[in-house]
């Protein structure tokens, strides 16, 4: 059984910096994997991800100052996020999904998902 587990949320000011991690377990072949988020009263938003092929995409208004990567050895998702803004203020959630999407930045894609985890920015 696939579970995820998301770590690293936390309260940052404007212009900080915080790295989540998502620990995979349960899967032999990690596939493609990515991030997502949402604000309160919003629609989920897909944020990040990385393809079974390596390839990543970003949602444009991350572009720059969130990186993800992968520890394929130790099954770790990450997502290094730098200057931060209150509008990245989200629950954010780490998904999963064996083998290639075509988009995937779109959460219809994932068929695992972990709880995730909160990150609060103020100005």
């Amino acid at each position: 059984q696939v579970q995820l587990v998301e770590s690293g949320g936390g309260s940052v000011q404007a212009g900080g910096s915080l790295r989540l991690s998502c620990q995979a377990s349960g899967i032999t072949d990690i596939g493609c994997m990515g991030w997502f988020r949402q604000a309160p009263g919003k629609e989920r938003e897909g944020v990040a991800a990385i393809n079974n092929d390596g390839s990543t995409s970003y949602v444009d208004h991350v572009k720059g100052r969130f990186t993800i990567s992968k520890d394929n050895a130790k099954n770790i998702l990450y997502l290094q996020m730098n200057s931060l803004k209150p509008e990245d203020t989200a629950m954010y959630y780490c998904a999963s999904v064996l083998g290639w999407v075509p988009r995937p930045l779109q959460s219809v894609w994932y068929n695992h998902w972990g709880q995730g985890t909160q990150v609060t920015v103020s100005s």
